[in-house]
């Protein structure tokens, strides 16, 4: 089991031993934390921070032991309950909030919880506020309230309708456009809040949805990663229900995939591609993804006279590049789109409202909108770490093996050939070596993908 302690936040499984696991002794001494780093860097009397979670079977507990070390701590509690990372990023602005806790680990099963922090804009902390909170969690720097002067819990259950209207309300998207294409749309939301947010928002844009694990219970029915290998139930019921295509979300509502009327993936990595090619057709400008997504998104960005930039991974590191390069849509491969005319967040309502626009004007089936994309393949694998891997040595000695080729070292290796590409990262949120390849075609990326993990296992002796 595992407790992953990072400048985004603090990940890990439920259950076990204090301090290798997320336990609730881990839960209070995290949230303590960051309640103190609230306190030390605001200058309001009363602080404030927004709580919300998504739907996994720990968030009833997570949550109350989070709020209950806040509010120890002083400080004001603005509860969402069960909402989603987009829901919460937007809430702590409009609540003048100091800051926001989602409870949620994306993509992960059912056994892990996490709590993301955002800063008082809504948007996840950076490094230097990250390192903070961990020194301040290391040397148990707390400081809690006496009874006088206790903080209090105020439970909001308005942000997911506040929500879904800010996104009909933006100024690309359009509803009456999208409700005179008569779609239907299958969701599978892994019966977490997805099966909230997004039923409701296609609904508002006279959608006939279809729903498909959208009781938010936290038992996932599968792995809960938006990937082809985990959809064939989503896939099956799109082509038995005569839909126009298929959707699906992370529980936490901040990835987001589709699936073409034949049943077969519109491509992960394509969300993002083609949210962009609809934006910057009516707003043209720069963009931005990280480092190991598709190389469609720059072709996509230089058709319509724009430049893109590569970030290194993870959304904090996406956002300040969009920001230094007045980028009008970023985001990230894994399905996440950040839209700055809403927020700097990835959000899944955001880009089915987008994408749906889009599909309408265009008038075109979901795969005949991905055929007219250019056309990559990607190949995602994983090295499971052990104590005995020397991950630094591993990549240092990849990145000297193609010094010859075009090496990006800034996060993890990064190296591009030609045709190809393969990124080697440690991930921030789980215990592995993330592989990532891009090609022409599946086999070449699949084979570029076992050339790598070969060599890595050479280089280090497995």
């Amino acid at each position: 089991m595992t407790l992953i302690k990072s400048i985004s936040g603090i990940r890990g499984t439920i259950g076990g031993t204090v301090g290798d696991n997320l336990t609730p002794i881990d839960a209070v001494k995290f949230a303590s934390a960051y309640g103190t780093f609230i306190k030390n860097n605001t200058n309001s009397k009363s602080p404030t921070v927004v709580v919300g979670r998504d739907a996994r079977i720990s968030g009833s507990m997570i949550s109350q032991l989070v709020i209950n070390s806040l509010i120890g701590l002083g400080i004001d509690v603005i509860d969402l309950g069960l909402s989603t990372t987009p829901t919460v990023e937007i809430a702590v602005p409009l609540e003048k909030a100091d800051g926001g806790i989602i409870l949620t680990a994306s993509h992960n099963p059912k056994q892990w919880n996490a709590l993301k922090l955002l800063n008082n804009k809504g948007e996840f902390l950076d490094a230097e506020a990250g390192a903070e909170i961990l020194t301040i969690a290391e040397n148990d720097g707390y400081l809690f309230s006496d009874v006088d002067n206790l903080g209090s819990i105020s439970v909001n259950n308005t942000y997911i309708d506040k929500h879904i209207d800010a996104v009909l309300n933006l100024k690309l998207v359009d509803a009456e456009k999208v409700r005179q294409a008569n779609f239907k749309v299958v969701v599978d939301a892994v019966n977490s809040t997805g099966g909230i947010t997004i039923p409701q928002l296609l609904r508002k844009m006279g959608v006939e949805v279809v729903e498909l694990y959208c009781e938010p219970t936290g038992h996932f029915p599968h792995n809960p990663e938006p990937l082809k290998e985990h959809l064939g139930d989503l896939a099956a019921k799109v082509v038995a229900t005569n839909a126009d295509l298929g959707l699906t979300v992370d529980p936490d509502v901040d990835r987001l995939a589709f699936m073409s009327e034949d049943g077969e993936m519109f491509g992960e990595e394509y969300t993002l591609v083609a949210c962009a090619d609809y934006v910057l057709g009516k707003t043209p400008g720069n963009t931005v993804s990280n480092l190991s997504s598709s190389r469609a998104l720059r072709d996509v960005t230089e058709k319509h006279g724009g430049i893109y930039t590569a970030s290194n991974v993870g959304e904090v590191n996406v956002v300040v590049t969009m920001k230094a390069t007045n980028t009008v849509i970023g985001g990230e491969g894994n399905g996440g789109i950040i839209y700055p005319e809403s927020h700097y967040g990835r959000d899944s309502l955001v880009g089915v409202a987008l994408f749906l626009t889009h599909l309408a004007e265009k008038k075109c089936t979901v795969s005949e909108l991905r055929a007219s994309y250019p056309s990559y393949f990607m190949s995602k694998n994983k090295i499971t770490l052990t104590p005995s891997l020397d991950v630094d040595g591993i990549l240092s000695a990849m990145a000297d093996k193609y010094k010859h080729e075009e090496v990006t070292t800034t996060d993890g290796v990064k190296i591009d050939f030609e045709e190809s590409w393969v990124h080697l990262r440690k991930s921030n949120t789980e215990p592995i070596i993330r592989i990532y390849t891009e090609a022409k075609s599946q086999a070449a990326a699949d084979n570029l993908a076992l050339l790598t993990i070969d060599e890595i296992k050479k280089i280090a002796g497995l």
